[in-house]
Formats: structure tokens, C-alpha cells, sequence
């Protein structure tokens, strides 16, 4: 076994290689960037070694530098996380030939299926099911435009060389095809450094099933069951399961056969995931791809067999065979992953920067990966061991910024239960404890999610989120009166906790004759709100919100503020940032801005013809000029942020005045990029 690795990567997935290695009495060593020389990782391995600027290209993906560090710090092996450098057949190449173990499989296996092209062509001779599709070397518009007629409507256009959803276009008309095949191109250049797609069949109500597979250098294979990863948003997972919701056990077993026929077929070393697309009615099932590296979602496959996927990884890297055999493994109980993601999810999931000022986690959490049960070979054994009700793998904490250099993924949080209906009870109240203020999150559109019909009976397919936006947009679960009385409580408490030991210090509105009256104003979803707080002779407290009015009692306890209101009792949480409070509570969370009366009095808000950037990115592209008259929701620029493409449209008829930047140009957050005058 080695004595010591370099991690290859950053945020949690690196926080998470160092737990297993430390378990394993493995020293580590770290890499980091500009942006991440004070990153949890850092800390969470025994040495680190900076690499570079803030952008990927200037630090994670410069594998000389990793590879000088490596050796450099003794290091006999490298661990790539996933992203980045994990499937480059370049990387693992160079680790070989600078004498260092890459934790993964060999480079021809990477090369194999890399291309997406290729190794469906590979996957087709070794016996595979395939989606029809075109997945020749011509990218020759025209041709590709004819292949998706020949495989008629609607059609996936995908990046050749690409993964986690980027580079992916679905095309529902022929007219549509020339446009979405050059944004594919444009994403995945910026993304994989080649443009290469490929056309495909769009398979109506999909799910997104795949298999973890494990192969050793003995030539020995095991599936480690399926995870169902059918909620996703803009072609990238949201929640992931396991096992998969309607799964037989024969259905079980032709998919696993698959998973490790393609896994055979290039002789594959380490984990990996074989995905599959699944038709609706039938349950057929098509080959889509095979990821060479650890995935994002192997946790809940790990809560399921009680196993350490990244044990594994070293043990088989170091040239041990696998732990288990095939009839060893066995499924107990279900687990659901959602991924928490700085983004804003009532806005097109637009990726969000920050700083996390709060971010407080559930309580009774794991923050580990599992350890093992008994068993051979020390990797675990039969029966699963060590798996907690609640896990968290995160690589941010309090304090910590939110760079826009890297992905939006803040922390995966992971649920087990007996059966699925208690897993899925246990996220919700999980997600109801998890508080992030600072930067918009996912989480509240997560329990949407996990409170939707669809998800709540299993009716799974890539379609849900559109199917079911009713109920996962622009929801409001606590509404102004409980959001307002919240607020109240909290200032109070605060002025409470200011006030001496005299009765003239008290802030309790007491008056030798008549009452005291107290009035609030807020902003709430946009909209303006007022509130009045009476004082009454008995010491009790009257609050009117709008038309709602009733007695407000309050207590501050370890948990949060024990509220009662107008018949509504709950406990709520509030956290104060900037005149904005953030209330948190078992039925969801929300936010209301305090305004300050006398601070806002006599503002004016005037309308203007600027356009933003929404977040620091790249701009890539003007689709007008100065003088262009535009319309309501035309399409003004694109710009790339978080390994994404965004683009700003009008948000009324206009004529454009100017561009203020050019193509190229990098922008902050805010930054003005073309202005607007009104439409003659």
C-alpha cells in the first residue's frame, strides 16, 4: 500500500479522498490555486503545494506542476477526484512515466471511452444495446444536420469528448438544429478543448440509470448495483439514488452483465460507471456512456453496500484484488444524494458567488465516509457497516467564499433509511436543517423537489423538473405573516439582549397610561409591507400584519426562536445579513427585508437602460450592435460563468445605445455591459 498520495483536485471530493486515506494511515498532500490558498481542502491534508493562478487552466489543469509536486513531496501515487484531469488519457500517461500510480484506470481504457463516438462504436461489437444514433468522425454541418433527419426528431447533440452534462443540446425541430449544434460546439470547446459532437435519438421519458463497476489488475470484475439519476437539471444530476425505484432483480442483472461486458472491452482498472439510458414503457436500456473515474453521486452506492468506494480505488490501484466477489455484495435499505449548489434555481439556475457568512449543517450528521465492516481483505464485508442516517461531504464552510473560477457545488448531502419512503423523510428534514446565508442555494428548491408527486411516488424520468414546475418554482412556503412575525422576534430579542439591569434600560414599550405602538416596514417577494406591534398593559404583544392580527409570543432556545402567531406556532431560525433576515423553518425558508423608515425616507427609485453582468465571467459573444432595435426577451449576449453558458436577453423593447465590452473580455459581477434607450 502507499504511504503517501497527492490529490489531484479540490472542494469536497478531495476533503473526501483525504478522510479515507487518513483512516488508512496514508499521508497526503494537497494542490491549490490562488483562489484556494485558504480552502478547507488545504487543511484537510497533511501537506499542500500551491500550483497556480485562480483559473483551472492556470493551476488544476497544469498536470506538469501536479506531477512536479508529487514528486517533489515523495508522493507515490496521484488521486484525481473527478473533473479536471480525471479522465485525461495525457495525465495518466505522464504519472506512469514519472514513475507515480494514477488512481484510475490505465490510459488506453480512458482513451477507449473518452470519445464518445468511439466507444459506442466499441460498446456496439462488444454486445451493448446503443441508442440510434450518428456517431461517425464528420462534422461537417450539413452532414450532421442530415443525420438528424435520417434519425428523426427530437435529437441530443452531445460533445464527443464530454461529460456532467456540458456540451449537450436537445433539438426538438429541424430548424432549430444549426443553432444548438454551434452553442454545443462553443461549450464544449471552452469545456473539453474539442468540439467534436455527436447526434443521437432524444429517447422520450427517459431515466438516467447507471452501474458502478469495479475491475482489479488480476482481470476480475464486480457491479456494485445501479443508482437512479433521472432529476436533473440542464442534462446535470440534482438527486441521485439507490437502488433504483422499481428496479427487478433480473432487469438488475442484465444491466450489471452490460456494465461489465464494457467494462472487459478495454480492460478497465479502478471504479467506474457504466450509464444507461432507460425507455419508458418497456424498461429497455441503451448504452450512453461509461465515466472513467470515481463519480459525484458514489456515496449513496457506498450507503447502500456499506463499502469505502475510495478504499477500494487504492487497494486495487496498489495492485491488491478486489475485496469482495460478486456474490458477497448485497443491497441493504436506500439512499438518496442532493447536491447543494450555489445557483439560483427561480432564475434558470443561474450559478451564484459569495461568501458563505452562515452555513450550518444538520444535526446527528456524519461527516466521513463510512467505515467498513469486517470482512476479507480489509475493504469491507458482507454485511454493510458503518452507515450513518445523515452524511455530509462538503468542501466549504463558514466563511468561506464562492469563487466563480470553479463549479457551483457547494456539498452533497446524503440520506439512508430502511426503505425509501424514510430516506426520503429523512432528506426533507435534513434539508430543512440545513441553513446557508450568504450566497442563493438550491435547498428549498431541493425539498420542493423531494415534496413533489412525482419524486414522492417514483414516477422518475429527465423530464420531472419541467413536468413539475407548478410546484418547485417560485414557491412560498412561509408566507409574509410568519416571515414578519419572525423578524419582529428577532429584533426584539436583540434589543433584549442589549437592555442593563434597571427598569430604564427596558425595551419592553411600558407606558403609565395608554399604549405604545410600533410600526415596521418591509419588503417581502418584491413587494412592500407594513406591521404594527402594540404593547399591551399586561406585558403581552399585539402584532398586526396587514390585515392579520394576533398576540406574538416568543423564546429564544438553543435551537432558534420558539414563535407563536395568530394561532401558528413554529420554530423558526433567523439570521440578520445586511437589512435583509433570513428565516428558516420546518416548512421551508424565506427571506424579508427590515427597512429602516427614517434611513429610506424620501428614496427614489428611477429606472434605468442598464444591463448586468448576473455573476464574473467571460463575455463570448454580442448577438447586437449599437443602434439594433431590440425587442422584450431577445437575446443580447452570452456569457460563460462557472463552466456554463448564460444568456442575457431584453428586459423591454429598446434600441441599443452601446457595448461596453468586446467578445473575450472578462467582467465582474455587476459590471454594465451594453446600454438601452427607449424605443422610439
Amino acid at each position: 500500500m502507499f504511504n503517501k498520495i497527492l490529490i489531484a483536485n479540490r472542494g469536497e471530493i478531495a476533503c473526501r479522498v483525504a478522510a479515507t486515506a487518513r483512516r488508512m494511515a496514508i499521508r497526503t498532500v494537497a494542490v491549490y490555486s490562488d483562489a484556494d490558498s485558504h480552502a478547507k481542502h488545504v487543511g484537510a491534508c497533511d501537506e499542500a503545494v500551491h500550483i497556480g493562478g485562480s483559473a483551472p487552466q492556470d493551476s488544476y489543469l497544469r498536470w506538469e506542476r501536479i506531477i512536479e509536486a508529487a514528486k517533489a513531496t515523495g508522493a507515490q501515487a496521484i488521486h484525481p477526484g473527478y473533473g479536471f484531469l480525471s479522465e485525461n488519457e495525457a495525465f495518466a500517461r505522464a504519472c506512469g512515466e514519472a514513475g507515480l500510480v494514477f488512481v484510475g484506470p490505465p490510459p488506453s481504457a480512458i482513451q477507449a471511452m473518452g470519445l464518445k463516438a468511439e466507444s459506442k462504436q466499441l460498446m456496439e461489437q462488444a454486445g451493448v444495446p446503443l441508442v440510434p444514433g450518428y456517431h461517425g468522425s464528420s462534422q461537417d454541418p450539413a452532414l450532421l444536420a442530415r443525420e438528424a433527419d435520417r434519425i428523426g426528431y427530437p435529437v441530443l447533440i452531445k460533445a464527443s469528448a464530454g461529460g456532467g452534462g456540458r456540451g449537450m443540446r436537445a433539438v426538438e425541430r429541424a430548424e432549430e438544429f444549426q443553432a444548438a449544434l454551434a452553442s454545443c460546439q462553443r461549450e464544449a470547446v471552452a469545456s473539453f478543448g474539442d468540439g467534436a459532437v455527436l447526434i443521437e435519438k432524444y429517447v422520450q421519458r427517459p431515466r438516467h440509470i447507471e452501474i458502478q463497476v469495479f475491475g482489479d489488475t488480476q482481470g476480475k470484475y464486480v457491479y456494485l448495483f445501479e443508482r437512479d439519476c433521472s432529476v436533473q437539471r440542464r442534462h446535470q444530476k440534482v438527486l441521485e439514488e439507490a437502488p433504483a425505484p422499481g428496479m427487478t432483480e433480473n432487469m438488475r442483472q442484465r444491466m450489471g452483465a452490460a456494465a461489465v461486458a464494457a467494462a472487459k472491452a478495454v480492460k478497465y482498472v479502478g471504479a467506474g460507471t457504466v450509464e444507461f439510458i432507460v425507455e419508458q414503457p418497456g424498461m429497455n436500456f441503451f448504452f450512453m456512456e461509461m465515466n472513467t473515474r470515481l463519480q459525484v453521486e458514489h456515496p449513496v452506492t457506498e450507503a447502500i453496500t456499506g463499502l469505502d468506494l475510495v478504499e477500494w480505488q487504492l487497494r486495487v490501484a496498489a495492485g491488491e484484488p478486489l475485496p469482495l466477489k460478486q456474490e458477497q455484495l448485497r443491497i441493504q435499505g436506500h439512499a438518496i444524494e442532493a447536491r447543494i449548489c450555489a445557483e439560483t434555481p427561480d432564475n434558470n439556475f443561474l450559478p451564484a458567488t459569495g461568501r458563505l457568512d452562515v452555513a450550518r449543517w444538520p444535526t446527528h450528521v456524519q461527516f466521513l465516509p463510512p467505515v467498513p465492516g469486517e470482512g476479507a481483505g480489509g475493504g469491507g464485508g458482507t454485511q454493510p457497516g458503518g452507515t450513518q442516517p445523515v452524511r455530509i461531504d462538503a468542501g466549504f464552510g463558514e466563511g468561506d467564499p464562492i469563487s466563480p473560477f470553479y463549479d457551483s457545488m457547494i456539498a452533497k448531502l446524503i440520506v439512508h433509511g430502511d426503505t425509501r419512503e424514510q430516506a426520503l423523510g429523512r432528506l426533507d428534514e435534513a434539508l430543512a436543517q440545513t441553513h446557508i446565508v450568504g450566497v442563493s442555494t438550491n435547498v428549498q428548491f431541493l425539498r420542493h423537489v423531494v415534496r413533489s408527486p412525482s419524486f414522492a411516488r417514483a414516477n422518475l424520468d429527465t423530464g420531472l423538473i419541467p413536468r413539475e414546475q407548478a410546484v418547485l418554482f417560485n414557491q412560498e412556503p412561509v408566507g409574509l405573516a410568519l416571515a414578519a412575525a419572525a423578524a419582529v422576534a428577532q429584533a426584539l430579542t436583540r434589543e433584549r439582549a442589549t437592555e442593563g439591569a434597571d427598569p430604564f434600560s427596558r425595551r419592553d414599550g411600558w407606558r403609565s397610561h395608554g399604549v405604545t405602538a410600533r410600526r415596521f416596514a418591509f419588503e417581502f417577494r418584491g413587494e412592500p409591507a407594513k406591521a404594527e406591534l402594540t404593547y399591551l398593559h399586561d406585558g403581552g404583544l399585539n402584532l398586526t400584519v396587514e390585515n392579520l392580527s394576533g398576540m406574538l409570543t416568543f423564546a429564544a432556545t438553543p435551537h432558534g426562536i420558539d414563535l407563536d402567531f395568530a394561532g401558528q406556532r413554529v420554530l423558526v431560525s433567523v439570521y440578520a445579513d445586511g437589512e435583509a433576515d433570513h428565516v428558516f423553518s420546518a416548512r421551508g425558508a424565506t427571506q424579508i427585508l427590515a427597512i429602516d423608515l427614517l434611513a429610506h425616507a424620501g428614496e427614489a427609485h428611477a429606472e434605468t437602460g442598464r444591463l448586468t453582468a448576473p455573476m464574473p465571467g467571460k463575455v463570448l459573444s454580442f448577438a447586437v450592435k449599437a443602434g439594433d432595435p431590440v425587442a422584450r426577451g431577445q437575446a443580447l449576449a452570452v456569457m460563460e460563468a462557472m463552466k456554463m453558458e448564460h444568456t442575457i436577453v431584453a428586459p423591454e423593447d429598446g434600441v441599443v445605445a452601446e457595448l461596453l465590452y468586446a467578445p473575450g473580455d472578462q467582467v465582474a459581477e455587476g459590471a454594465e455591459l451594453l446600454t438601452m434607450a427607449p424605443a422610439q
